[in-house]
């Protein structure tokens, strides 16, 4: 089963949340419309800026951990590098390919093969 790892925020170069799901639409929607109490209902980060396909879940949840410790400027390059005015992509999912792949040199590049 493929992961995904998500930005959502509330405005460009506002807030930044970021998650990971096996069922990128359904996620989004929940947060869209607050299903669930919680960091992106409580600062109305319902846009979905930005997104990465893994071919299984662990990856995508290995990456999502990964992405947390990073800077948030360093964040915001990846944001802008798919997304450079933050549109909310919410509606163009199937219309974007962005497949994560790792550094050849990287021990975890044979797993993206």
């Amino acid at each position: 089963m493929a992961g995904y790892v998500y930005m959502m925020s509330d405005k460009p170069r506002g807030v930044i949340y970021i998650g990971v799901t096996s069922d990128l639409h359904d996620r989004v929607w929940e947060h869209r419309n607050e299903a669930h109490r919680g960091f992106t209902s409580k600062y109305s980060a319902k846009n979905l800026v930005w997104f990465e396909l893994h071919p299984n879940i662990v990856l995508a949840i290995q990456r999502e951990k990964s992405l947390k410790r990073y800077r948030r400027e360093w964040k915001v390059n990846l944001i802008e590098g798919l997304n450079p005015t933050w549109l909310d992509l919410y509606e163009r999912i199937d219309e974007i390919e962005n497949v994560y792949q790792p550094h050849p040199n990287t021990r975890m590049s044979s797993d993206y093969v």
